[in-house]
């Protein structure tokens, strides 16, 4: 039985795309590195800054890693929180699952206090039980303690949740904490790419969740389809 349901943010809940392309080139320039194609920070969202860094300028001196990570956040507390907006539907769907007594959390690389900024500017603060962002751990996915922390909040066993997300690192996590995963194709991640995670189902967008849960993971519907 499900109880709980985790979410990435940056690309499963919202459109980040602008926002991020926005920060990261802003910090590649403040180092004298070229700015990046937007495409190529779009494959970047939902990693750690220092491994953003990395992919976008070649260049692995974890000194300019930190330097990156200071410019790019000093410019996102200016202007990230306008450039970013939650999906069509999303809103409604949380609040339709927690109507259903599931418990609700976000886990995401950005920082926590950013997302609530995002949250307040969409009217939906609150919208979740727990938000465990970048700030919240001392190691980023693919490691699993994010993931752990928001079902130690939620008092919720593993195998009793469910992680959706947008990008591989989502699903690296929710396996080192054993927790089922769902896979999105709102961000930068194909149906194929999907496949090779075994996730426990691949959905276009969050809006398709109460679905699944009725005709996936819903035990009694489940028994139902048999019969």
């Amino acid at each position: 039985m499900v109880e709980a349901i985790l979410f990435d943010f940056d690309l499963t809940l919202a459109d980040s795309s602008a926002g991020v392309t926005e920060c990261a080139n802003h910090a590649l320039r403040a180092l004298g590195f070229a700015a990046a194609e937007p495409a190529l920070v779009h494959r970047t969202i939902g990693l750690s800054l220092a491994h953003s860094f990395r992919t976008l300028s070649g260049n692995d001196d974890p000194r300019l890693g930190a330097a990156y990570a200071k410019h790019f956040g000093e410019h996102a507390d200016r202007v990230m929180a306008q450039l970013v907006c939650l999906y069509p539907g999303v809103a409604d769907t949380i609040r339709d699952l927690r109507g259903r007594g599931l418990r609700t959390a976000i886990v995401s690389t950005k920082f926590r206090y950013r997302i609530e900024d995002i949250l307040k500017r969409a009217d939906s603060s609150g919208l979740v039980d727990v938000i465990v962002g970048g700030e919240d751990v001392a190691q980023h996915k693919p490691h699993p303690e994010s993931l752990l922390r928001a079902l130690r909040l939620l008092d919720v066993h593993p195998s009793r949740a469910v992680y959706v997300g947008d990008h591989p690192v989502d699903a690296q996590a929710a396996a080192s904490a054993e927790i089922p995963f769902i896979g999105v194709l709102t961000g930068a991640t194909d149906a194929e790419t999907w496949a090779a995670f075994a996730p426990l189902r691949i959905i276009g967008s969050v809006t398709e969740l109460p679905a699944v849960l009725d005709h996936f993971l819903d035990p009694a519907a489940s028994d139902a389809d048999a019969d």
